[in-house]
């Protein structure tokens, strides 16, 4: 919970400043492995131990259990008052007169008016709106939250005060915790009310009445046996018909009558008050309980998927060679993407080491071309994929040594780079030392680039990389003339405008 907790802070924070000094941290996601969600979640913590983001989430936690204790002491206060004021203190020469449904109103009125609101909103959460979840804290709940924002003065509890209600909602736990404060406030107030009137009964002698100028009699004796016929089965007294038509009359001084109509009073609290509340709060408790079980990073959300190039390395993205035809791309280049890039940047992918690189960059290209160099380890291709992740290219040319077999790590990797540019090529060299190239496997190039949507350009490469408006026919009948009588690209006797007529 605390570290899905400080990866929502720190996405939201980063939503809004940029993102932050992260290298530490990302090398250390990257050194500890696992999915990328756990590499989230390290990095999160990274960051926050040293940004100071767990400290200050301790003491938001700190705050919350303080927050708890003061509605705890405000439940039993509440308490105490209820069973003061529902019994009275005025004194007759019967003792102290109680009317017991004006008692009974008073003790689990309000209690029962409110289980009833909870159970409202418990039901449009059930059906499913969010809102409805943001909204059904209940009292206990906002007040919960308001000592925690008066308790919370720093800058970093405040952004955790923000990042801790959209987790739970989207696991649909708010409900279980609030639903557990609600109860656990309620719970608490009852039985403070429940011990005051056993106090306060065991101490000073009390007449129950019942009044009533609307209802006859009858009325209340049906109303009176089917209040008790409950907490009778759990042990309480139940009251006979002579005893409840008698206290209509008057206070009864059969210290029997008086104490049935005590024990009639606190059987009700117990069964309609404090055993309701218990059984809810055990339920939200197990379901709070279930639901942190199950928690997962949802690693769609806005701004986490932009971190995967950096916590997943190509090499581990693009995974081991596996038996499949080695032409078989299993990735595709979006072709609807929109990437807004600058300036342009040159690779190599696995290029043999007979390859002389990077190429002489004839005039008027040098300087405004990148060389992003060989990408021929894990921590290359990292690097390229940082930079791009953090300033897109406009034209991206990977070249590639077609001698090679198109396996599907490398494809895989060409389709991560390609979606970091706004336009990319694939540009398929010559054979060094003017050998030439096995028309077949330019063929099985041609194939595996087409089925990844990776456009190729050949021959004026360079020509592309500095101005992105030379093209050449994207056909299998242009790859395979590479090679076969023309000119290399790497050759620096060879200037840019033969290539280009060529």
């Amino acid at each position: 919970m605390r570290s899905l907790w400080l990866t929502e802070a720190l996405r939201l924070t980063e939503a809004q400043t940029g993102w932050l000094d992260d290298e530490q941290a990302n090398r250390q996601a990257r050194a500890a492995g696992g999915s990328f969600s756990t590499r989230l979640q390290i990095r999160a913590w990274a960051l926050g131990l040293r940004d100071g983001w767990v400290q200050a989430q301790s003491r938001w936690l700190t705050s919350a259990g303080l927050a708890v204790a003061l509605l705890a002491v405000v439940a039993v206060l509440s308490g105490a008052g209820l069973a003061w004021a529902a019994l009275g203190t005025q004194a007759g020469p019967d003792g102290v007169v109680v009317n017991v449904y004006r008692a009974v109103v008073g003790l689990l009125g309000l209690n029962a008016l409110m289980l009833l609101v909870w159970l409202v909103a418990m039901l449009a959460t059930v059906r499913g709106s969010a809102q409805a979840a943001g909204q059904g804290l209940g009292l206990a709940g906002r007040l919960w939250i308001w000592l925690i924002g008066r308790f919370s003065r720093e800058a970093r509890m405040l952004q955790l005060g923000a990042a801790w209600q959209p987790v739970l909602v989207r696991h649909g736990l708010l409900r279980w915790l609030m639903g557990l404060l609600t109860h656990g406030f309620w719970l608490v107030t009852l039985v403070s009310a429940l011990l005051c009137l056993l106090a306060t009964m065991a101490t000073r002698r009390y007449g129950f009445v019942w009044e009533s100028t609307l209802l006859g009699g009858d009325t209340f004796v049906a109303l009176t046996q089917a209040l008790g016929w409950l907490p009778s089965h759990l042990g309480f007294p139940a009251l006979g018909v002579q005893a409840i038509e008698a206290s209509g009359q008057g206070v009864v001084g059969d210290p029997s009558v008086r104490q049935q109509w005590a024990w009639w009073l606190v059987g009700l609290v117990v069964t309609y008050g404090v055993l309701p509340r218990l059984l809810l709060g055990l339920l939200c408790a197990a379901g709070w309980r279930r639901g942190t079980k199950r928690l997962t990073l949802d690693t769609g959300l806005p701004g986490l998927e932009m971190l995967r190039s950096r916590l997943v390395p190509a090499a581990e993205a693009v995974g081991v060679h596996d038996a499949a035809p080695p032409r078989r791309a299993d990735a595709q280049l979006d072709a609807t993407r929109i990437v807004a890039g600058h300036g342009a940047i040159l690779v190599a992918i696995e290029l043999g080491t007979d390859h002389d690189w990077p190429p002489d960059l004839p005039e008027g290209i040098e300087g405004q071309v990148h060389d992003g160099g060989r990408l021929d380890t894990g921590g290359q291709r990292q690097r390229v994929l940082d930079q791009l992740t953090r300033e897109p290219a406009e034209r991206l040319l990977m070249a590639c040594d077609p001698r090679r077999s198109p396996d599907r790590g490398t494809l895989r990797l060409m389709v991560t780079l390609a979606q970091l540019a706004t336009q990319a090529r694939v540009w398929l060299l010559p054979a060094p030392g003017g050998s030439q190239l096995d028309a077949a496997r330019v063929g099985d190039w041609i194939e595996a680039l087409d089925e990844a949507r990776l456009l190729r350009v050949e021959g004026v490469a360079l020509a592309w990389l500095e101005r992105g408006q030379v093209q050449w026919p994207n056909d299998a009948t242009a790859a395979v003339h590479v090679g076969v009588g023309m000119p290399d690209p790497l050759d620096p006797a060879q200037p840019l405008s033969r290539q280009a007529a060529s």
